[in-house]
């Protein structure tokens, strides 16, 4: 079936000021759908913040989560590790950093499969005293919950096969994944100028053609499609405005999978434990409306 909407939130407009002007948008339609009952996930494209706040706005947040985060799947060597939050919140407290860290745990063991998920906080040192009071605060947080958590990690450790799950604030997450992507990118271009630069390098390039299109593979983010909004009362999952074909079939492949694995259910339950867990070690208590 397919719902007409008169409106569209473009890329360019504030999200809350297009949302209040434009209530028949079709992101604002799509959470109503979700809401009611007639549709089972969200997956756009579009406006990322129209998105972040349409589902905070509509759908809510999970029982005894603050806010949400995206949740970003990033490629290894052998495999992948997730990035939480790449870019729903731009400041965050260190309970917020602790739901991140919570969430990316049962995402990365539900959906990606990974049995007893490796956790990080990410700082500037990997001593517990290195970093700002927000990373120091959520690095207590964490320590007292039932994860696998590693403790601190630097930027040089995202790509070391050592993690599963990293853990930072919106606003360095989404320059961390931004920065990657980039790199990635230039790094195809230089290899590419380099190897065409002579005859010879062409005759070496032309034979290992199969070895690049392998590398290229291997740093495709089109094979996850896209990165759930994690911590919200409903799958929603966040596409690249460039997205392809194959990569939104991806997307749809990995929210089906979110939702077979009743992932916000598993967060509500870690979420209430976490808050026990706090409060028996008496620490911070995390307060949250339903």
């Amino acid at each position: 079936e397919v719902v007409h909407s008169p409106e569209v939130l473009s890329m360019e407009e504030k999200p809350v000021e297009g949302l209040r002007r434009k209530k028949n948008c079709s992101i604002a339609m799509a959470m109503d759908l979700v809401k009611q009952g007639q549709a089972d996930a969200i997956l756009s494209a579009g406006n990322t913040g129209g998105l972040v706040a349409a589902a905070s706005i509509k759908l809510r947040t999970l029982p005894g989560v603050d806010r949400p985060g995206i949740a970003t799947v990033m490629p290894t060597k052998t495999g992948n590790f997730v990035l939480l939050d790449a870019g729903a919140n731009v400041e965050g407290k260190p309970r917020h950093l602790m739901h991140y860290a919570i969430m990316g745990d049962i995402y990365a063991r539900e959906v990606l499969g990974k049995s007893r998920p490796r956790v990080g906080l990410l700082s500037i040192g990997t001593e517990e005293a290195k970093g700002n009071d927000l990373t120091q605060e959520t690095f207590k947080f964490c320590q007292a919950l039932d994860l696998n958590f590693v403790g601190n990690v630097e930027g040089h450790d995202l790509f070391s096969e050592e993690l599963d799950v990293v853990v930072c604030n919106g606003f360095v997450g989404n320059i961390v994944l931004k920065t990657c992507e980039s790199l990635a990118l230039r790094m195809m271009d230089w290899l590419r100028d380099e190897l065409t630069a002579t005859p010879i390098r062409k005759i070496g390039a032309a034979l290992s053609k199969n070895a690049f299109r392998s590398l290229k593979n291997r740093i495709d983010t089109e094979s996850y499609g896209g990165a759930p909004l994690l911590g919200v009362n409903g799958i929603v999952t966040i596409c690249h405005g460039s997205a392809s074909a194959r990569a939104i079939r991806n997307a749809v492949q990995h929210s089906v999978e979110a939702l077979d694995h009743h992932i916000n259910e598993h967060i509500i339950d870690a979420v209430a434990k976490a808050n026990a867990r706090l409060a028996e070690a008496k620490l911070e208590p995390v307060v949250a409306k339903a």
